[in-house]
């Protein structure tokens, strides 16, 4: 991919290397970038193409491994090997974008890539869970997972840099359960009430983990751990991916469609990012919406994907996530940004 974008932006060193022989290059170009209308352009850029780039990108390759390794329990190495295989079939689709942004334009294909991630992601990661782990489904469907817990304990788990603690009974139950692959429900309790895990016909009670020593908060976690694993066992809730009832090819279809997406929005976004800026200023100016866009907004992903999963129960609720920054950025891409397919990167 990085390849790919050092090939699209070669007549754009050319350029560079004119204008710098030329002596009209940029003696402050960070100043000259945040100037007038080359800000707004830059947010802009941001976040009407540069954001939901980066969602995409990620939500397709980093969360999608995640969710099949840690949500749906499928074991590493089969989880890096479908990965693999998608993105074998997935990487001549970076050349052929390219080259239609060539003829079409960049701004139409990576906004419809935008497009079609929103809308699919959802019945898309559904399919993944279909395919990859069935037994998850078949569990949810006869032995559903409720937490009965005071929704003032409850909390918005999102932990970036991994320093929050959340003890309550009700986050670590949410917490465990989330880690476990196991979607839930949510029901209130009384205040003050310790957070209790019903499935099928076991109940588990939770602890609160404020307060505690190590030793103690282990021997809890160990405790509570055990009992909650029995209990899922029991109802039919997979430790693990059965290898033998994973359908590889429909995984890999599902993986593959998203990692399309990705040959949609990172196959133009090189050129287009050139194009976008004046030659005299165009290395500032393009990398900080660029890398803004893809370390904040696609580097968060999994963090907030994460505590939206643990906040509700629903495994394909942190896909809401990536879905209103591709949306955003299809609004704000579709109304405020040109094409610049032919525009010349010499000026």
């Amino acid at each position: 991919q990085r390849r790919f974008a050092q090939l699209q932006a070669d007549p754009h060193r050319h350029a560079q290397q004119q204008m710098k022989s030329e002596g009209k290059g940029s003696k402050t170009p960070f100043r000259d970038s945040l100037k007038g209308g080359n800000l707004k352009l830059m947010l802009l850029v941001l976040l009407g193409a540069a954001a939901g780039q980066a969602v995409v990108w990620y939500g397709g390759q980093f969360y999608a491994l995640f969710f099949l390794s840690s949500m749906l329990k499928v074991d590493a190495t089969t989880s890096y090997l479908l990965i693999a295989a998608a993105l074998a079939l997935g990487v001549p689709f970076f050349i052929f974008f390219g080259w239609l942004s060539d003829r079409i334009g960049r701004k139409k294909i990576i906004l419809a890539g935008c497009l079609l991630a929103a809308v699919t992601y959802i019945p898309i990661f559904k399919g993944l869970t279909h395919f990859a782990n069935p037994a998850i489904e078949e569990a949810r469907s006869s032995s559903p997972a409720l937490v009965v817990a005071d929704p003032n304990t409850c909390s918005f788990q999102f932990d970036p840099v991994g320093l929050r603690k959340f003890t309550s009974s009700c986050d670590v139950a949410t917490a465990a359960l989330t880690k476990a692959g196991v979607p839930y429900d949510v029901q209130p309790a009384a205040a003050g009430s310790l957070a209790m895990v019903n499935v099928g016909s076991a109940s588990v009670t939770s602890y609160e983990a404020a307060g505690l020593t190590k030793e103690e908060g282990k021997a809890k976690a160990d405790a509570f751990g055990a009992e909650l694993k029995t209990a899922l066992t029991t109802a039919g809730y997979p430790a693990k991916a059965d290898g033998s009832r994973i359908n590889y090819a429909g995984t890999i279809f599902m993986l593959w469609l998203l990692v399309l997406y990705v040959t949609m929005v990172y196959g133009p976004i090189a050129a287009y990012l050139v194009e976008l800026f004046p030659t005299r200023i165009r290395y500032t100016s393009m990398s900080l919406p660029y890398h803004i866009g893809n370390g904040w907004f696609g580097g968060f992903l999994p963090a907030i994907s994460f505590a939206l999963v643990a906040g509700t129960g629903n495994l394909y609720y942190g896909l809401w996530y990536p879905i209103i920054i591709a949306l955003m950025s299809v609004v704000i891409g579709g109304l405020f940004l040109r094409e610049t397919k032919d525009v010349d990167i010499t000026k």
